[in-house]
């Protein structure tokens, strides 16, 4: 993803800008950098004074103990994983960002997985709000909090997913300790992968994460992750250090339907 294109500097744009496109590197393996380092997801990890988020250095641990589902509802996510599709789907997503256990960021929208990453989402940080429509061959973004601004176009050199069933498979590779049964998220019968993967381990599904994260000193990130009775990721946790600053991206999607089309936006 080029993120290449020289925006004017006002109220920290540079910043800004890479933080709205970078955020969706957890989906699309984006790997720039502007002004400031940033994880898988986008999490910043400074703010636009380049001084360190400030906060204890803690995530919080998955300890919620999620409704029983019943055995009728039981699948095998191996099985399912053999049995999953490639053909692309939308659906809605919510992304949120924590650095040193404090909101850094927030992502909602509607997209295109499974496949070329397209969509429509809305980035929160701080006080502003930014508008993102990706195409097939461009980024469309602007300062949604303020009033007649343009649209800015930045052409896209990839636009692929990064392979959520992928991740899972590396998991379920680690052994039976990944395997955390079967659980309920939002109504939905899921299973639940979780482990540790090295960074050398995810360049095989996430290429340019790897790539992004190689020079930052990340070795490799803890992942929970919850796919439903076709495959589908429901929930994609993923936690990391960088810096001596940890961080962590949460993922939810939901609404799934056949694959849409995403145009270039008009002024308005």
């Amino acid at each position: 993803m080029n993120t290449h294109t020289t925006l004017p500097r006002r109220r920290g744009i540079a910043i800004t800008f890479a933080a709205a496109v970078c955020a969706i590197s957890l989906l699309t393996g984006c790997n720039a950098e502007a002004d400031g380092a940033r994880g898988p997801g986008g999490v910043p990890v400074s703010d636009a004074s380049g001084t360190a988020t400030p906060g204890p250095v803690s995530i919080p641990e998955i300890t919620a103990t999620a409704p029983e589902v019943p055995a009728d509802k039981a699948f095998d996510p191996a099985t399912v994983l053999a049995a999953a599709g490639e053909t692309p789907y939308a659906a809605t997503l919510k992304i949120t960002s924590e650095v040193n256990g404090g909101p850094s960021a927030t992502m909602s929208g509607r997209s295109n997985l499974n496949g070329p990453f397209t969509g429509h989402v809305k980035m929160k940080s701080g006080k502003s709000t930014t508008e993102i429509v990706m195409t097939g061959d461009s980024n469309y973004i602007r300062f949604a909090d303020e009033a007649g601004t343009a649209w800015t176009r930045t052409p896209r050199t990839n636009g692929f997913l990064a392979s959520y069933e992928g991740y899972a498979k590396l998991l379920l590779a680690a052994g039976p300790s990944a395997r955390r049964g079967m659980e309920e998220q939002g109504g939905i019968a899921t299973y639940h992968l979780s482990g540790y993967l090295s960074l050398a381990q995810i360049s095989s599904v996430d290429p340019r994460a790897y790539t992004s994260m190689k020079t930052k000193g990340v070795t490799g990130f803890d992942i929970d992750q919850w796919i439903d009775s076709r495959g589908r990721t429901i929930r994609f946790e993923q936690r990391f250090e960088m810096n001596s600053i940890k961080a962590t991206n949460k993922v939810n999607f939901s609404d799934f339907g056949p694959a849409e089309k995403f145009t270039a936006p008009t002024s308005g």
